[in-house]
């Protein structure tokens, strides 16, 4: 099948199963296009939550499909690849975090939401990197575990010098593999662009950066910004919606290597094949997925 004819059996198939595709916004293009919303993790997570359709095509990762499920354990969750998972949420187990807490007795456990749900269910919160800083500011803990990202911990920290943390030597390897003499290289190429980065990239990275924030805050803060050259400093899959939205305004790549094997895992064939072979159907333990929850709820609760 072609392209058209393949997006033609999706739409036909989705309203069969009475389903819903959602997509990260690092996904390829094409899977962007034919996606009922585009967007981070956990906003795909609550749309799912609050959507009537009974089947859900998470078109993402691993732990992005176990954070439907767990928000949505009555409905069918489907990852068509069943191998798109996160290096970085791997970095930690749920038994290193439980060792990780014996050494800080009276610490708030905090995870990035990028984790498996196994380790969701140890801690006493989850966190996006949204509203990571809002977030940590809101818990009674001075003492504070942060798994699993290293550098995204150091961002927050940097923002709330009043806590103490605990990073994890956790790190997303497309984020952490941009250094400093790469931006300094791409901002003397084009001085007159505003450089967005993600907190993921390492600190001195960051530094540099005009603005940080989330996938969806970079987009977002593209679209408002009177400026017209932007250096975009996460997965490359965004440039899709920021060059869709703003036709007018040029954005540059900060790295080439700005890819993320696993979300680019994910085509319009498997998208075809998940609705038209109900595969692959992602479960989460019924205790574990109550655990988890609870620290979803906790940070919703927190974050308003």
């Amino acid at each position: 099948m072609d392209k058209s004819e393949l997006i033609s059996h999706i739409q036909k198939q989705k309203k069969e199963r009475n389903a819903v595709i959602v997509a990260h916004n690092y996904q390829v293009d094409e899977v962007q296009e034919i996606a009922d919303l585009v967007g981070d993790s956990f906003a795909l997570s609550r749309y799912c939550a609050k959507s009537d359709a009974e089947v859900i095509v998470f078109c993402g990762v691993h732990f992005m499909a176990e954070s439907a499920v767990i928000l949505s354990p009555e409905k069918t969750v489907l990852l068509p690849e069943i191998d798109a998972g996160c290096p970085m949420a791997d970095m930690i187990t749920a038994e290193d975090l439980r060792e990780e807490k014996k050494k800080h007795p009276g610490a708030a456990a905090v995870c990035y939401i990028n984790t498996s749900a196994e380790v969701k269910a140890e801690c006493d919160v989850c966190c996006t990197s949204s509203n990571a800083v809002k977030v940590i500011k809101a818990l009674e803990e001075k003492d504070i575990i942060f798994v699993p990202d290293q550098n995204l911990g150091h961002y927050v920290a940097s923002m709330i010098p009043e806590k103490n943390f605990f990073l994890w030597k956790g790190f997303c390897p497309t984020h952490h593999r941009v250094k400093p003499e790469t931006v300094r290289e791409v901002k003397e190429r084009i001085p007159d662009a505003l450089l967005l980065v993600h907190p993921e990239c390492r600190p001195e990275v960051v530094k540099m950066a005009d603005f940080v924030g989330s996938t969806r805050q970079i987009i977002d803060y593209a679209a408002s910004s009177p400026a017209k050259k932007f250096i975009i400093g996460t997965e490359m899959g965004v440039m899709y919606k920021l060059k869709k939205d703003n036709p007018d305004k040029t954005f540059y790549l900060l790295d080439k290597g700005f890819v993320c094997p696993n979300m680019k895992k994910t085509t319009l064939r498997s998208v075809y094949d998940a609705l038209n072979e109900m595969k692959y159907r992602i479960t989460v333990d019924k205790d574990i997925s109550e655990r988890a929850k609870k620290a979803l709820d906790r940070m919703l609760e927190l974050a308003g």
